[in-house]
């Protein structure tokens, strides 16, 4: 491969990373929204949509974690409720739809390095969720991960 067939692969590589950093840092909002509001996923798209700039966006991975989250949200929950040290329903809206978010990617986005949505989930507390949630968030995930990624855990991938 040529040098400059390296160089587009590494920037198209970085554009899809940032495109669904994007995407997951609407997708908090969203899932947040859609777990106070009670609206339907697809009414929540559309004002975001509406209401925000998605350039640079991956929107058809945004699509999937709103409109996949919340149509399996009790499964997601059932996979990270045995490492709470709370009950659910005492759980933030911002650490439960980042805990969501990051369990669903675990369990169907095999795609994503179990590393990535680590990293993207403390990111995304840090952001949005209560000062130093982002230490359990990062505890809890941890633990999912290990039950679901056991294998690329242990290859250190």
């Amino acid at each position: 491969m040529s040098e400059a067939a390296d160089q587009n692969s590494v920037e198209a590589r970085r554009a899809l990373a940032a495109g669904r950093h994007k995407a997951r840092h609407y997708a908090v909002q969203a899932l947040y929204e859609w777990a106070v509001s009670g609206n339907s996923p697809a009414d929540i798209e559309r004002q975001f949509r509406e209401d925000f700039e998605f350039r640079g966006t991956d929107l058809e991975y945004f699509q999937e974690l709103v409109h996949g989250v919340p149509g399996c949200a009790s499964d997601l929950d059932d996979l990270f409720v045995p490492f709470l040290d709370i009950e659910l329903d005492k759980l933030g809206p911002v650490e439960r739809a980042v805990l969501r978010i990051a369990t669903w990617e675990l369990r169907e986005r095999l795609d994503v390095p179990w590393r990535v949505v680590l990293d993207e989930a403390v990111s995304l507390t840090r952001k949005f969720g209560a000062t130093d949630s982002h230490r359990f968030v990062n505890a809890v995930l941890d633990r999912v991960a290990r039950e679901l990624r056991p294998v690329e855990i242990r290859g250190g991938r």
